[in-house]
């Protein structure tokens, strides 16, 4: 049994409203079913309200039912909306509004349980389509603990995976409590993910390009906070719409979400190609790593998308880390060197490690940012910094 589905049914006349209520429990695809009104002075609440379904009940006026949908679109765009019509046979004028107001399925009521599966079901085969699609570009990055350089590593792998991939690449700077991206590559940003997420009504490809800030290599950057305060009343939700705005128009979507990991970024992390969780061979890191690899899985996520990354690698320290992969059952794909004057250096100049002059530690986020884009590694250059980050059985 796949997920159960979240509906509501806007409905003025009682019966209507109770038998397409019976309707949707019949199916056996449904969690919730909630009530809505048209009245315009709840519509505002309607912001806070997300769900997968909603039914349109016409008999109270396709006018008022059509400007409803197209009200709820602009606020909730991956809502689908299904209108009940009572006229089995619709005209060509009538199909035009409604396709126009944003519906998207049209039922002749009274509607069976047959038909309300076949909608329902081609609704789940449709969204799994889109979210396997999306999760083919969106690669997560979360630190096992604060300090551990997740935002240093995020910001390398994606310059790296622009230059390798000549491919449009974003990172979205999701850290708290302030984004450093930014700071990192000495851009100085006009606007922030609060600007997207305050503007979600309105957030499509266009308007989301207009907040970023690019980088000479090429990479697109949507900017953390720049103050605590700013993360107050900013849902995780909002952030998953923003990251899927970012999934339509890039190729490739980085996002930096720092090391505070709660239940709440599930939604974000079932759409993820890649989860790769930032550590260092310190023993608060690895104890924390462990928790947070069993706390992602407990949440229904598929292990085989968590990969490891060893910041700050010594050699010394691979008896542990050997220890460690048999612990959690996940490969650490990269170990990045410990190079500590090169990456100081390039901070305090706001720029990206160079290649240049055999830097190691640049050399090894180039390489794994080919095996991220499915390109060819050296392997003589890889050899003891890179594991194989697409195993078998992996997606």
């Amino acid at each position: 049994m796949g997920r159960l589905l979240s509906t509501a049914i806007v409905s003025a006349e009682g019966n209507n409203r109770d038998s397409l209520r019976a309707c949707l429990q019949q199916t056996g695809m449904v969690q919730t079913v909630q009530d809505w009104s048209l009245s315009a002075d709840k519509q505002p609440a309607l912001k806070d309200a997300v769900v997968d379904i909603v039914l349109l009940d016409l008999t109270q006026g396709s006018e008022a039912c059509f400007s409803f949908a197209s009200y709820l679109r602009k606020i909730h765009p991956t809502v689908h909306v299904v209108a009940c019509t009572p006229n089995p046979q619709p005209d060509r004028d009538f199909l035009l509004r409604a396709m126009r107001s944003g519906v998207q399925d049209l039922l002749s009521l009274p509607v069976s349980p047959a038909k309300m599966q076949e909608v329902l079901t081609r609704y789940i085969q449709e969204t799994k389509k889109a979210e396997f699609k999306a999760a083919e570009r969106l690669i997560v990055l979360m630190g096992s603990k604060g300090g551990v350089g997740t935002t240093t590593v995020a910001v390398n792998l994606g310059v790296q995976l622009a230059h390798a991939t000549h491919k449009r690449v974003v990172l979205l700077d999701f850290a708290r409590p302030l984004g450093h991206g930014c700071l990192l590559l000495d851009l100085k940003p006009r606007f922030s993910v609060r600007d997207a997420v305050e503007s979600l009504d309105r957030l499509d490809g266009h308007f989301f390009n207009g907040l970023l800030v690019r980088h000479k290599s090429g990479l697109e950057v949507l900017p953390g906070v720049s103050h605590p305060d700013e993360w107050q009343g900013i849902p995780h939700a909002s952030l998953s719409r923003v990251a899927n705005v970012a999934q339509s128009t890039f190729d490739h979507v980085l996002v930096d979400a720092g090391s505070a990991f709660s239940s709440e970024w599930a939604a974000l992390l079932q759409t993820a190609r890649k989860i790769l969780l930032v550590t260092e061979a310190s023993v608060p890191a690895l104890w924390t790593l462990k928790r947070q690899v069993t706390c992602i899985a407990a949440q229904g996520i598929d292990s085989d998308r968590i990969r490891i990354v060893l910041n700050r690698w010594h050699r010394a320290d691979d008896e542990v880390l050997n220890s460690l992969e048999k612990d959690i059952s996940r490969p650490i794909v990269a170990r990045l060197p410990n190079d500590f004057r090169h990456v100081s250096e390039a901070i305090s100049l706001g720029v990206p490690l160079s290649q240049n002059h055999n830097n190691g530690l640049a050399t090894r986020f180039h390489q794994l940012a080919c095996q991220l884009a499915g390109l060819p590694v050296d392997s003589q250059k890889s050899r003891g910094g890179l594991t194989g980050l697409f195993r078998s059985g992996t997606r």
